[in-house]
């Protein structure tokens, strides 16, 4: 399934741990808060878990959505799919 992370995280450290644990888990950066990937079910709650162990959760918000690929083409885009200074072409084609 597609798994969006979206996050407002306070500290540059735990961002960074963050970026790091949804990369390793096969996400794509897509905006500079925001992660998109193909994530296998029994990925997903690991994630979760991994997530939840670095923020605080008093200060930092993270959105961990679930999404079918023929949601995310129903739920359609204005303008620019991706930064491009953060995604390649290749992953683009990917999603979309």
């Amino acid at each position: 399934m597609l798994v969006w992370v979206i996050y407002d995280i306070v500290s540059d450290r735990t961002r960074r741990r963050v970026i790091k644990v949804c990369k390793n888990t096969g996400l794509y950066r897509v905006q500079k808060s925001v992660f998109l990937g193909d994530v296998e079910d029994n990925r997903l709650d690991e994630l979760k878990m991994q997530i939840e162990d670095l923020v605080d959760l008093d200060k930092d918000s993270v959105y961990v959505f679930p999404m079918s690929k023929r949601e995310l083409k129903i739920a359609g885009l204005i303008g620019q799919a991706f930064d491009k200074e953060l995604v390649s072409d290749e992953i683009i084609s990917k999603f979309f």
